[in-house]
């Protein structure tokens, strides 16, 4: 078993939707949890859900937090599993991981050190636990004694994506730190956020973290872990891998490695677009397109041409008061020509992952369709 609560007694482990339980009231559900030879924590609540965990994770039995609405396809649960999640689907379907909980729990203490999260801070999970970055910053809380909750107005530390932190600046008062993961947080959202402590952490679904920053550091490899460059995609070995994995694993992004261990990642090898030979990062010009107000959420994908190859479109979720002609101005002064969209689509909703990524994937699929 390496998964123990860190609190105990009256000290608070779970405010959700104003209802409170204490390190006593978990440990009591734990010992209550009936044993099974698998658990299934996906369509429970938040607190029963992680009550699940931790009682699987003592009973010594599997348990699957994965999306209720988009199950993964799953053959066999292989030997050593406890942890079963998925991959965000943001690029596709998601796919089927099974971890053991020290592939997590031995990276907590450098994750301790990095971020300084403490057992009187009150941690704010802003999306479902299968999104494995939601469950592995409220599994870390509970491990050091702190509280999970999902009350913006008391909340002193925040796990989000760049996107779900914008909202939290005017809501949630007594932030210290944010914690970024999912896609990478950039010059004008480090601004919006003001002077708020921001550690941005790398990683991947199949490898848990990767590298980590405070503030405007580089991003620096986590301790035990060894990247290489190969053909301007990352590779990793890293101690933190799902079971099944080859010992180095492709993520897939394009990236560079500086002095050994300064990681700059520019995005989704396979969301590069191929502009008559200049080639042109989706998250990029996402970024960028973001970065203007009124624009909840940008992908950016290549389309087919006869003479460049590919082409840039955009497709943007948009507040009510946007106006398109203002943004293809922004685009037009923040990006080189070869980068600013030819086609732009505006649609009500884009698809999302559970962590609140754009899923670039399933809106390049609709396209075509």
């Amino acid at each position: 078993m390496n998964l123990l609560l860190g609190g105990s007694g009256s000290q608070p482990a779970i405010d959700w939707h104003g209802t409170v339980l204490t390190y006593a009231d978990v440990e009591r559900e734990v010992r209550r949890w009936p044993h099974a030879p698998m658990h299934d924590a996906s369509a429970l609540s938040v607190p029963e859900a992680l009550v699940c965990v931790f009682a699987a994770a003592r009973q010594g039995v599997p348990v699957h937090v994965e999306d209720p609405a988009a199950r993964p396809e799953r053959a066999d649960v292989p030997s050593g599993a406890e942890l079963l999640v998925a991959t965000s689907g943001s690029t596709g379907r998601p796919r089927p991981l099974a971890r053991t909980w020290r592939s997590w729990t031995d990276s907590f203490a450098e994750f301790t050190n990095i971020t300084e999260i403490g057992a009187s801070d009150r941690v704010l999970v802003t999306g479902p636990l299968h999104a494995t970055m939601h469950l592995f910053g409220a599994v870390h809380a509970l491990t050091l004694g702190a509280c999970v909750t999902d009350n913006e107005l008391d909340a002193t530390v925040a796990h989000a994506v760049p996107s779900v932190l914008r909202t939290l600046v005017e809501h949630a008062p007594h932030l210290r730190l944010a914690v970024v993961a999912g896609t990478a947080l950039r010059g004008g959202a480090e601004q919006l956020l003001g002077g708020m402590d921001i550690v941005e952490y790398y990683g991947a679904a199949e490898l848990s973290l990767v590298a980590a920053r405070r503030g405007a550091q580089p991003l620096r490899l986590l301790r035990g872990i060894d990247a290489e460059i190969r053909g301007g995609l990352l590779w990793v070995r890293s101690p933190y891998t799902v079971l099944g994995t080859d010992e180095w694993v492709g993520v897939g992004d394009l990236a560079e490695l500086h002095e050994g261990r300064e990681l700059v990642v520019f995005g989704r090898g396979s969301a590069a677009v191929n502009v008559g030979g200049t080639t042109v990062i989706a998250e990029d010009v996402e970024q960028i397109l973001e970065s203007f107000p009124g624009v909840r959420g940008a992908a950016v994908i290549g389309t087919p041409h006869d003479v460049l190859g590919e082409t840039v479109t955009a497709v943007l979720e948009l507040d009510p008061d946007a106006e398109l002609a203002a943004i293809k101005a922004h685009a037009r002064s923040g990006l080189v020509k070869e980068a600013i969209p030819r086609r732009w689509m505006i649609v009500e909703t884009l698809p999302r992952t559970g962590s609140g990524k754009v899923a670039r994937g399933r809106v390049k699929d609709s396209l075509n369709d």
